[in-house]
């Protein structure tokens, strides 16, 4: 989509925030400071602020953080069943996050940016991926956000395809779906009659 006010990297910042909570397994890879680096090292160009440059992280900011992940994983929880909870959790959080749209100009082309009104790492992080998911909502629906089909998988994803059927977080776990669909079928065709 050309004029989306989303980028697909701060959609996938967004999913890959939800998904360090794993609640089936109970695994979490938000647990310690050097994890949050490694998550914001892994994307940098969306939460840096370049104006203040790299800072030390803290505790403080794992927490602030941690807070904005069940803030996003409960937007891609609800969405698509609880569309206007979606939207005031949104809200709420870019809300918190003090953030400001701005329109930007660059190769011929217009667009929204959203940035944070503080220096918090949280607070970008916060503006980056709410503001995304706000965009998917709005351009592409809230049908678009959701959880993975899979049984044993609780992972959240966005759905940017054209025809907006996607039911898993992976390729992994649709293909599991399908064999375990596959093997249910040649189960119940060797059962005696």
């Amino acid at each position: 989509m050309l004029d989306a006010c989303y980028t697909d990297a701060a959609v996938q910042a967004a999913v890959d925030l939800a998904n360090t909570w794993k609640p089936i397994k109970g695994e979490d890879a938000l647990e310690t400071v050097a994890q949050l680096r490694d998550f914001l090292d892994a994307h940098s160009g969306l939460v840096a602020d370049q104006a203040t440059g790299p800072r030390r992280l803290t505790g403080t900011d794992l927490a602030e953080v941690r807070t904005v992940r069940e803030t996003v994983r409960a937007v891609l929880e609800r969405a698509a069943t609880d569309a206007a909870g979606a939207a005031a959790l949104i809200n709420d959080g870019l809300r918190r996050s003090r953030a400001t749209p701005a329109l930007r100009h660059d190769h011929d082309r217009w667009w929204t940016e959203v940035t944070a009104g503080t220096d918090r790492c949280s607070a970008h992080l916060a503006a980056t991926t709410l503001s995304a998911l706000a965009a998917v909502i709005a351009t592409l629906g809230p049908a678009r956000l959701g959880v993975c089909a899979g049984p044993n998988c609780r992972g959240t994803f966005v759905d940017l395809s054209r025809n907006g059927s996607k039911q898993y977080c992976t390729r992994t776990c649709a293909h599991r779906a399908s064999v375990a669909a596959y093997r249910s079928r040649n189960a119940q065709g060797d059962e005696p009659s």
